[in-house]
């Protein structure tokens, strides 16, 4: 229920079946605490607000999401390949106070940015998750832990003839864009600078909606 939420949400048909939808809500419907507030501070309606906290409530009633679902969420989207690294990193950039597990609004927050958000929003965030041990900069071993993550979970269908050392040359050429005081690490204004000026850059990082 709740991993397809979240999947009709990022293709935009969230809405589109309201049949089966008004049907559900009138056997369930779950109303978050402060529905209102969490409208004014997200860019999603109070519709989408309520598909979205039904499901997640069906998924997870004690009203938080641990690293687990969040592994078998990214295992029902990329079948082919292994979600599980990917998935981990990504929950730990969702639980911004590293508390284990993510209650429904940092969810909706995180995802409201990533979705509907500016571009330097999404990338804010998304330097956030690049930066694994939250010392403000992002070097080339978070790099390329999060970029063979990557490959990892868009699996063998979608990169069938990868060497092992690909990531690491990937990596290599984003740093010498990024990298611009060549310093051996990339800090917030060197990732939204290089991001903005480079549409490669934003491709090949996989941003945004099409790996969240």
């Amino acid at each position: 229920m709740f991993a397809r939420s979240v999947h009709r949400l990022v293709t935009g048909t969230l809405n589109k079946d309201k049949a089966e939808d008004e049907l559900e809500m009138t056997v369930v419907c779950h109303r978050p605490e402060g529905l209102e507030q969490l409208e004014a501070q997200t860019k999603f309606t109070k519709r989408e607000l309520q598909i979205l906290y039904r499901g997640f409530k069906n998924e997870c009633p004690s009203g938080l999401v641990n690293e687990d679902t969040f592994k078998q969420i990214y295992a029902q989207f990329f079948p082919h390949g292994d979600a599980s690294t990917y998935a981990h990193y990504l929950f730990n950039a969702f639980d911004s106070g590293q508390n284990g597990s993510v209650k429904f609004e940092d969810f909706v927050m995180a995802l409201s940015i990533l979705l509907r958000g500016s571009i330097r929003e999404k990338l804010r965030w998304t330097f956030n998750l690049y930066d694994l041990n939250k010392d403000g900069y992002i070097n080339k071993e978070e790099m390329t832990d999060i970029v063979r993550a990557i490959y990892d979970m868009m699996g063998k269908y979608t990169y069938p003839v990868l060497r092992d050392e690909a990531p690491r040359q990937h990596v290599d050429a984003f740093f010498q864009k990024m990298d611009k005081n060549k310093d051996g690490v990339v800090t917030l204004d060197e990732f939204i600078a290089s991001c903005q000026e480079d549409d490669n850059i934003m491709q090949s990082l996989q941003l945004f909606e099409n790996v969240i």
